[in-house]
């Protein structure tokens, strides 16, 4: 699978915990940024990735901040994204199964590395259900548009 992912400063760790992780899974891994705990803009990472997913480039994205608010929000703003905000491995499962959730983010700050590990893990495993599902994503594309030609 194709993989972008990328963290602000307060995120750096555990971005590279996760990224050794998915590159040791075989995974194709594009990483974004940041490369240090530098103090960075999260909404600069949260861009690249929700581009690249967005875009077809990869499958899907991985995002790391403190918390992981700022990195969703940011990331839904990108038409396409569907980021969902990670803070429990059955959350993640019904995110991906039944919202077609294309980008998570983790808090760094809120998860132990094992937790994250758990998450991104359940992330890249589960499908999406479509059915029913399938109709209320569509409504979100539809939302999307609406608000574009307001």
């Amino acid at each position: 699978m194709k993989i972008a992912i990328a963290s602000d400063h307060a995120g750096f760790q555990l971005k590279e915990a996760l990224r050794q992780r998915l590159v040791e899974q075989g995974h194709d891994v594009q990483d974004m940024g940041t490369h240090s705990t530098e103090s960075t803009d999260y909404p600069d990472y949260a861009a690249q990735v929700g581009r690249r997913v967005a875009d077809g480039l990869v499958d899907r994205g991985v995002l790391v901040c403190s918390s992981g608010v700022g990195m969703s929000i940011a990331a839904n703003k990108i038409r396409g994204v569907r980021a969902a905000l990670a803070s429990s491995r059955e959350e993640v499962r019904l995110t991906r199964a039944h919202n077609d959730a294309n980008v998570i983010a983790i808090g760094a700050n809120f998860s132990t590395r094992e937790q994250a590990e758990e998450y991104l893990d359940t992330f890249l495993a589960t499908e999406f259900d479509g059915g029913r599902h399938a109709r209320r994503v569509a409504k979100i594309a539809q939302i999307e548009e609406q608000e574009k030609q307001r």
